[in-house]
């Protein structure tokens, strides 16, 4: 009832490593289980790494990152287990070294071909050196989710309903008080009607609630934000594939005295491949974000456009750029224009191996003087497997 296929095509509730997408890595079973272990070992100059405008922290920085995933399937059934490390050094600031670790557990459940129950589990232990609350500490942060999911209705079917209910929690582990104005609990609703149109192509209606807790005494920030999208969806097997949602979100605050915000809202993920061998790609969206920096929200207008491209059995290339607004609403107008450029060359040497070089620019323009910068990081990474 579930084969292979149709559960990595449920299973989408947390990506899974690319490598791991792409089929490469072999498995070795371990009591019923096909056991995955990937590692990632980088080495790169940021030149950076803490966005500060005029006296900027660089330094070389070695990343390690294994991972290890855990799965099985039964014809009803399918679970996984994963969890990873990035260790990084930075090699001329040893206060920014850390440590980030993530475990993830995740479920799909077919009780008959119209009924199917999905399940995530996740924990997340990490820092940021970018543009943290204090240029000289890290943002140390844990991030915990639970979430739910019910599917009504056959694949193949006209029709499907989609309702899921998801908790997370954010807490930092900074010195001090610094970031407990961030700390919050959030738990979201989504209700997805499916309509299919023919072949490859379904429509969508699609309505989200969230709610917005901050554990602050008395914070600004406590609101909800509630969603309306219609929208088209396309089977990733198509050379056409992806989805776009466009709609209309609000944004209301606990507080009678912070104003509340509406806007158009619009999400597209969209992959053209017009061969086999080359994707191209865009992801847009418009939405509001949890408030930064003293504003209560952000309103994010951002577009990236990607293209990668396989040249010989061997060699590929990765070319991206980035484009975002970031309105700071509540906190005396401050509007970032944010351009991102990256490119990166694969070469997979076996199997097993694959080395990858690769360049990445930031250039933030702000109206806050202390907010504008420009970054650059020159990546090379080997991805070793099985």
């Amino acid at each position: 009832m579930i084969n292979r296929k149709n559960f990595l095509t449920l299973l989408v509730v947390v990506p899974l490593p690319l490598a791991a997408m792409e089929g490469k890595p072999q498995s070795v079973e371990i009591g019923g289980f096909d056991f995955t272990p990937t590692l990632k070992v980088g080495e790169m100059y940021d030149d950076n790494f803490r966005t500060l405008p005029n006296h900027e922290q660089s330094s070389w920085i070695t990343s390690v990152r294994p991972t290890f995933l855990l799965q099985t399937q039964t014809r009803t059934s399918g679970y996984q287990l994963e969890y990873a490390v990035d260790s990084r050094t930075y090699q001329d600031h040893n206060d920014a070294n850390h440590i980030d670790q993530t475990l993830k557990a995740r479920s799909v459940l077919e009780f008959d071909v119209r009924n199917r129950l999905n399940w995530e589990l996740g924990y997340r232990r990490a820092e940021d050196t970018v543009q943290t609350a204090e240029p000289r500490e890290n943002d140390k942060y844990t991030l915990k989710n639970a979430r739910i999911g019910y599917t009504y209705g056959a694949l193949s079917a006209m029709n499907q309903i989609d309702v899921s209910a998801e908790y997370q929690e954010l807490r930092y582990r900074n010195s001090g008080s610094l970031n407990e104005d961030k700390e919050h609990d959030t738990t979201s609703y989504v209700a997805t009607w499916f309509h299919r149109l023919g072949g490859r192509t379904r429509a969508l209606v699609e309505l989200r609630h969230s709610d917005f807790d901050y554990l602050l005494s008395n914070s600004p920030r406590n609101s909800t934000g509630d969603a309306a999208l219609v929208g088209l969806t396309r089977d990733l097997s198509a050379k056409l594939s992806g989805s776009v949602r466009v709609g209309y979100e609000r944004k209301n605050f606990s507080d009678s005295g912070v104003n509340d915000y509406s806007s158009p809202t619009w999400e597209a993920k969209v992959d053209w491949k017009p061969r086999t061998y080359s994707t191209f790609s865009i992801n847009a969206r418009k939405s509001f974000e949890e408030g930064d920096d003293g504003a209560n929200t952000v309103h994010d207008t951002s577009t990236r456009l990607g293209w990668r491209h396989t040249w010989t059995p061997w060699i590929a290339t990765d070319m991206h750029y980035r484009y975002a607004d970031l309105q700071y609403l509540g906190v005396g107008g401050r509007d970032d224009k944010l351009n991102t450029y990256g490119a990166s060359v694969i070469y997979s040497a076996t199997r097993w191996a694959e080395v990858s070089l690769g360049y990445q620019r930031w250039k933030n323009d702000s109206d806050l003087s202390d907010q504008t910068y420009t970054r650059n990081v020159y990546m090379l990474t080997v991805a070793l497997t099985l």
